[in-house]
């Protein structure tokens, strides 16, 4: 009974990336086309997993002489390609020599003892105001201007 369930169950995924040379990924593409025009369409990661299985049947001769005609990379993530105009005003920028300023010493300045800012006052409600006034009425600052309620 637990070789039925084994069987049953779906294999874990594991999910990866990877970098592949322009004309290796058009391959890929290719190959899909042709199993269009074959009746079936198919995925990346299955034309990926055939290859694989191809590999996994071939006799250690033909397995070795497979995986060295396939040229080393250099691992990571390849360097973005620069837009054009960017690349152009780089280049732009290495071809101009420009001349080497030359700074002249400055004279040291003397210290200016500064005062300090004054304290600003706290402004207090008035005592006298009564609820209902319109000096009493909430005012809210917006911006640069403060409004006020009106009395109707």
């Amino acid at each position: 009974m637990s070789d039925s369930k084994n069987a049953t169950r779906k294999p874990k995924l594991v999910r990866d990336s990877f970098t592949i040379p322009k004309s290796e990924y058009a391959a890929i593409e290719a190959l899909k086309t042709r199993a269009i025009a074959l009746g079936t369409s198919v995925k990346k990661s299955e034309l990926l997993r055939a290859g694989l299985m191809a590999l996994v049947a071939m006799n250690d001769a033909a397995f070795k002489a497979a995986t060295a005609a396939v040229p080393t990379l250099k691992p990571g993530r390849p360097q973005a390609e620069p837009a054009p105009q960017v690349a152009a005003k780089a280049a732009a920028k290495k071809a101009v020599a420009k001349p080497v300023a030359v700074k002249k010493p400055v004279a040291a300045k003397k210290p200016v003892a500064r005062k300090a800012p004054a304290k600003a006052a706290v402004k207090a409600a008035p005592v006298s105001a009564q609820p209902g006034s319109p000096s009493a009425a909430p005012r809210r600052a917006r911006g640069a201007a403060a409004t006020t309620q009106r009395p109707s």
